[in-house]
């Protein structure tokens, strides 16, 4: 039998083992002798011979073997637990208990539903997930550029970078497993410009015969936080009509043709969305949308059928985290509201969205230079016009300036918990008015 192990050689747990019941022993003798019944007279009698006959009370002797064997099961007990915990417990947690602490906490916060794709996604995920675990990230599957777009077409499976970018970003793992999934090959025939993220998930995803389930053996190595799905696992392209009346097919050609978008569409336009998406999306506390590339992250997810419906029928508080900067070719020249009205014009009545996020720090000279002739502006934030449409604006610092003009991790987070909280304290409030 297994347990039958725990007495083997080198488990360092027997010595332990040994004095708790030692123990447990010296603490049921001691209760007898203090007792002084009649039915434990004759093992009273053989105690105190054992002891020499020494003309000491039942009372003192009692306490003392009792005191003893306290001492006997704490010292066992400890230690035993703690030859136990050093042999399972991880490298990288120096401190067990409040490893544990942080756990349970983290399983029962909020259920957090994010909706989008890219680097804005993932940044606003390493912030989520320092409040709760019940996170599930559900990113889009109509990429077609480089390393995924790559595998896609020569494997004939559905591209892995938004998945890596958001897996890694939920992880709970060494920095260095980050850096090696994260990695990109910049030598070798066929392997140059591919992630290696990207490649372990194409191999998990041929080794179970499914992408969801590579995605979940991904996952286990990485130890995430929370879960990430894909909003549908059918082959989509996204394609996009111009103010112009023309139209292009595929995610990484759109934002290359310097025109006004009026819409994006996906084809097949039938997709089915993945259950388990639409499950969470139902039973979520909080809903987000954003941030990230507007027509090519977080759209592509709601254009297939049951998203939108989902995120108008879901009880869950409803905010949409707009961009800091616009994005060349896709979002030349938009405000706040103008972001608003295209997720909108895809998503349905302004009723769908409770809240919209918007940064109200400014950036630095140095920086919209910079950016500048990248074609890149800072969103201007017209909010009496978002708050027209009846939707409700909060304002915020969350900006993070040190590299790159993007939302930091921290503060975002931070008022996104601020925000449900809130909206459970005046459900409270209501509740108590009635």
């Amino acid at each position: 039998m297994s347990r039958l192990k725990w007495l083997y050689p080198g488990m360092r747990v027997k010595r332990w083992v040994v004095v708790l019941l030692l123990g447990v022993f010296a603490v049921a003798t001691g209760a007898v002798v203090m007792l002084n019944n009649p039915v434990f007279s004759l093992w009273e009698r053989r105690i105190l011979a054992w002891a020499g006959g020494v003309s000491v009370s039942p009372l003192i002797t009692g306490t003392v073997l009792v005191v003893l064997g306290l001492a006997g099961v704490t010292i066992g007990m400890r230690n035993l637990v703690n030859s136990v915990v050093e042999a399972i417990r991880p490298a990288d947690v120096p401190d067990l208990v409040e490893h544990v602490y942080k756990a349970r906490n983290l399983q029962r916060g909020l259920r957090i539903v994010t909706i989008g794709g890219g680097t804005g996604l993932s940044t606003m995920l390493r912030g989520l997930k320092e409040y709760t675990s019940n996170i599930t990230a559900i990113v889009t599957v109509a990429d077609d550029g480089g390393s995924s777009g790559r595998i896609r077409d020569d494997l004939g499976i559905l591209p892995p970078g938004d998945v890596r970018n958001t897996l890694v970003a939920l992880a709970d793992t060494e920095p260095l497993m980050e850096t090696l999934f994260q990695y990109r090959f910049s030598w070798g025939e066929g392997l140059q410009g591919h992630s290696f993220g990207n490649l372990f998930i194409a191999a998990m995803t041929d080794i179970t015969g499914d992408f969801e389930e590579g995605i979940r053996a991904f996952s286990k190595v990485l130890a995430v936080r929370g879960k990430v799905l894909p909003s549908t696992l059918d082959s989509v392209r996204l394609g996009a009509e111009y103010t112009d009346g023309s139209v292009v097919m595929g995610e990484s050609v759109i934002p290359e043709q310097g025109k006004r978008i009026k819409r994006v569409f996906l084809d097949p336009a039938d997709a089915k969305a993945l259950p388990e998406a639409i499950d969470a999306i139902m039973h979520a506390d909080v809903v987000i949308l954003g941030p990230g590339s507007l027509y090519t992250s977080i759209i592509p997810n709601l254009l297939i059928p049951g998203f939108a419906e989902a995120i108008a029928q879901t009880s869950a508080l409803r905010i949409y985290v707009c961009n800091v900067m616009t994005q060349p070719g896709e979002t030349d020249g938009y405000s706040a509201c103008d972001h608003v009205q295209a997720l909108l014009a895809h998503l349905g009545p302004p009723s769908v969205l409770d809240f919209v996020l918007v940064n109200s720090a400014s950036v630095s000279s140095a920086q919209a230079r910079r950016y500048a002739k990248q074609g890149a502006f800072p969103v201007r934030s017209d909010l009496v016009a978002i708050e027209k449409l009846g939707i409700k604006v909060h304002t915020a610092d969350v900006l993070d300036q040190r590299n790159l003009v993007r939302h930091s991790s921290a503060r975002l987070a931070q008022e996104i918990i601020r925000l449900a909280e809130n909206r459970d304290k005046a459900w409270l409030h209501g509740i108590r008015a009635v």
